[in-house]
């Protein structure tokens, strides 16, 4: 199945900075589920660009507070969901990435994009590489398996160790 290959990939995140001691817990994805995972799956959701990170956290909304890092992804077997014809590979078609998931589940009904994820991690994928809805032209990952035994690596890149070890040092 198509696939983005296994190189090591540069990632942008831009997320709340109360969390910015934990910028790999997915914990947040988890929480409020997401367009590519259910509520209690721990899911990290970053973009290939800068610009598309930033867009991508603020939703065409206010400016928020944000911390943004740089992600370096390695080993990881990601779904290239921006192409047509791995889509059609996949069963699917390019209408997914319209997929209005949180009307699907205030409706109890299961998000195209929540099934094709678990197709796909039956599959042995560890994520998705999908166009970004907020900045035309930009793609995001989301990553449902990291840093465990087996899995991709995924580091955040601070050479300078800026970001807090634990929530009392954001204080």
């Amino acid at each position: 199945m198509p696939d983005v290959g296994s190189s090591p990939l540069v990632l942008w995140r831009a997320y709340v900075p109360r969390w910015a001691h934990a910028p790999l817990s997915g914990e947040g994805a988890a929480r409020f589920g997401g367009r590519w995972n259910p509520v209690g799956a721990a899911t990290i959701y970053a973009a290939r660009e800068l610009s598309t990170a930033w867009a991508e956290y603020n939703q065409g909304f206010v400016q928020h507070p944000a911390l943004i890092a740089q992600l370096r992804l390695e080993g990881a077997r990601l779904a290239d969901l921006t192409n047509p014809a791995a889509l059609a590979e996949f069963g699917t078609e390019t209408t997914i990435h319209q997929c209005e998931w949180r009307v699907d589940l205030d409706a109890g009904r299961l998000p195209a994009t929540h099934a094709l994820r678990e197709r796909l991690m039956e599959s042995g994928f560890d994520g998705v590489v999908y166009p970004s809805f907020m900045s035309p032209g930009g793609t995001c990952v989301a990553l449902w398996r990291w840093n465990a035994t087996g899995s991709p690596k995924l580091k955040v890149i601070d050479p300078e160790g800026r970001l807090p070890k634990d929530p009392a040092s954001w204080l």
